[in-house]
C-alpha cells in the first residue's frame, strides 16, 4: 500500500486474509515514488495507490522495457473504501503475479 491509502481499505482487506504491507509498516514512508515502485518490485508486490504519479511512472517503465510487479490505481473521488477492498481482494484472489505484472490496473473494476 502506497503511504497515503486509507488504513481502512487495508484492514479490511486482511480481515479477508490478503496479505498486505504497508509503506508504514515497511519503513518506506519517506521514499520517492520511483523508489517505492522498486520496492514493491523487489518483494514482488503489486503496489496499490491512490497517487496518479504512479500511472505515469508505469509508464516510464513500460516504455523502457524495465518490469515491475504491478500498480493497481484508484482515484479518491471514484472508488468508496468499501469498494477498493472489494475490488482488491478479487485481484488478489484470482489473479496471479504475472497477470498484473507491467500492468496498471484501474478501480472500480
Amino acid at each position: 500500500m502506497d503511504v497515503h491509502v486509507p488504513y481502512a481499505i487495508s484492514l479490511g482487506l486482511r480481515l479477508r486474509g490478503v496479505d498486505v504491507l504497508t509503506a508504514q509498516e515497511d519503513s518506506t514512508t519517506e521514499l520517492s515514488d520511483a523508489d517505492l515502485l522498486t520496492r514493491a518490485a523487489s518483494l514482488e508486490r503489486v503496489l496499490f495507490t491512490q497517487d496518479g504519479d504512479f500511472r505515469r511512472l508505469a509508464s516510464e517503465l513500460r516504455k523502457k522495457g524495465q518490469p515491475f510487479a504491478g500498480v493497481v490505481y484508484a482515484h479518491q473521488a471514484d472508488v468508496t473504501i468499501g469498494q477498493c477492498v472489494n475490488n482488491l481482494e478479487l485481484i488478489a484472489k484470482a489473479y496471479e503475479p504475472e497477470d498484473i505484472a507491467n500492468r496498471v490496473e484501474y478501480l472500480p473494476l
